[in-house]
């Protein structure tokens, strides 16, 4: 029959009109700021520093590598290396940043910075509420900004946080297994030197200094 197919569209047209107002998965409006659609799992807006622990300072998983730094396309992480050090989650050793800063109203929220990022520490946050009348200041987040719990990140990314944790986890066990059997394998050394000097006939002769 001649028009079916433009019969057949306003009726699928008419279906999506009025789905529009009663169907509650298709409306396309709410009242915000009093009403609020949950954010998906996915939404990315600007980066933050993920530490663990209670200690923001203590636990934050950045070691100044600078990596985020030099990969960031608009330039807009700035970090200064510590002088010193303090452990890390596996207990090495590691530098941290004495100043970690981030000029949101430059960061165009692309997620290199948490793609090059070898130790976790830095991760998409979905805040978006973030309007000042400072336009300078008020946009250039510091590192006591930046830091926020690791329950955080498992609350807005959850599946992606649990798979970091195992990871972490993982590489953690690992490297106390490496240490115990170093540990071990350093014992029994000086424990067979010790019983092969015992065996020795000929006492050890200590050789004086010249």
């Amino acid at each position: 029959m001649l028009g079916t197919g433009i019969l057949q569209g306003m009726v699928e047209t008419a279906r999506n009109f009025v789905g529009s107002y009663t169907d509650e998965a298709r409306l396309t409006t709410v009242e915000y700021p009093e009403q609020r659609i949950p954010l998906k799992e996915a939404t990315r807006q600007f980066p933050f520093l993920v530490f663990d622990g209670s200690d923001p300072q203590a636990g934050l998983r950045c070691v100044a590598c600078q990596i985020c730094e030099k990969e960031c396309p608009p330039q807009c992480i700035f970090i200064e290396k510590s002088k010193d050090k303090k452990p890390d989650y596996i207990g090495k050793p590691q530098f941290y940043p004495a100043t970690f800063d981030i000029d949101i109203s430059v960061c165009m929220s692309c997620q290199i910075c948490v793609e090059v990022c070898p130790f976790e520490a830095i991760k998409m946050d979905n805040e978006f509420e973030l309007s000042t009348t400072d336009r300078f200041g008020g946009l250039l987040t510091h590192k006591q900004q930046l830091a926020k719990p690791n329950e955080h990140y498992h609350k807005i990314h959850p599946t992606e946080a649990a798979e970091v944790d195992a990871r972490l986890a993982a590489d953690k066990a690992k490297a106390e297994a490496k240490a115990k059997t170093d540990a071990d394998a350093k014992a029994k050394a000086a424990a067979e030197a010790k019983a092969k000097t015992a065996a020795s006939p000929f006492p050890a002769i200590p050789v004086a200094a010249t």
